[in-house]
Parts: structure tokens; C-alpha cells; sequence
């Protein structure tokens, strides 16, 4: 009787498949103790803008503050690697380029602002596959990107 040649190669197949299994799971244990990413701090908010307007304020919070304030809500899967690597990165320089709770200090990026909404760069589309709340209607971008521009006026 002739050896199977398809058995083998399934039963070879799957041993690989459980062993890279087992290496992933082994290495997403090991990046745990990379310390980079935990450290969730808000620090305190110096000074907002003169909003406006509340709604422009809501509108902003909403789709922004995740990234560009010191009140950044930070979930749990925060706190995994590799997610609290990308999510620190993220908040990092959010907050270089323009932190609303820092208004008036320092180097505030406020040219581009309105650009990069207009343009549909923020916020940042797989920011907005986890955060639905985050999504503005057309009408929402617009109630936004007008309140930007009146707020940033009243500097």
C-alpha cells in the first residue's frame, strides 16, 4: 500500500501553523515587559482656548482631545503592547503639535489646523475605526472647521 503523500504534508502543515501560534503568543507575552507605553499620564490643563462657542468646544473633544489635550482618555487595550506604544506615540505628538489644555504656551502648530481636517488627515481614519464618536458628519467637520477659525481669531 502507498504512502499518502497529502497526509504528511497536513499533518506538517499544522504542526507549523501550532508552533508559529505558540511563537506569537510567546512574543506578545515578551513585548510586555518593554516599558514604553504605560506611563498614562494627563498633566493638568494650563489654559483652554476662548471657544467660540460650547459646540465647538463638544465638536472638538469629540473627534480631538484624544490626542491634542491633557485630558486624553486612556482604555484599557492602551496599555498593551504594541497598542500602548502606537497609542503614546500617537498622544506624544498630538500634544507637540497642538495641545488645547496648553493654549497660548509654547509653539502651537495652528496654521495647518484647519487644512488637515478640511483634508481629512484628522483625525486619523483608524482613530475613527476604534473611536466612532470621533466620526463628524460633513455638517460636523463644517460646524468645526468654522468654530476653529473663530476661535483661533480670538487668540
Amino acid at each position: 500500500m502507498a504512502a499518502d503523500p497529502t497526509g504528511s504534508l497536513n499533518l506538517n502543515w499544522r504542526k507549523i501553523m501550532k508552533w508559529g501560534l505558540v511563537g506569537l503568543v510567546g512574543v506578545l507575552v515578551i513585548i510586555q515587559l518593554v516599558p514604553f507605553g504605560r506611563s498614562h499620564d494627563n498633566p493638568s490643563v494650563i489654559a483652554e482656548p476662548a471657544w467660540d462657542s460650547p459646540a465647538t468646544r463638544d465638536l472638538a473633544v469629540r473627534a480631538c482631545y484624544d490626542c491634542h489635550s491633557n485630558e486624553v482618555v486612556w482604555p484599557w487595550y492602551t496599555s498593551v503592547a504594541p497598542i500602548s506604544w502606537l497609542t503614546t506615540r500617537d498622544v506624544d505628538e498630538g500634544r507637540g503639535k497642538l495641545n488645547f489644555s496648553e493654549w497660548g504656551s509654547g509653539e502651537q502648530e495652528l496654521d495647518d489646523l484647519v487644512e488637515v481636517i478640511e483634508e481629512g488627515e484628522m483625525p486619523p481614519v483608524y482613530y475613527e475605526w476604534v473611536h466612532s464618536s470621533a466620526r463628524l458628519s460633513d455638517t460636523e467637520t463644517g460646524q468645526l472647521i468654522q468654530g476653529l477659525q473663530a476661535t483661533v481669531g480670538r487668540r
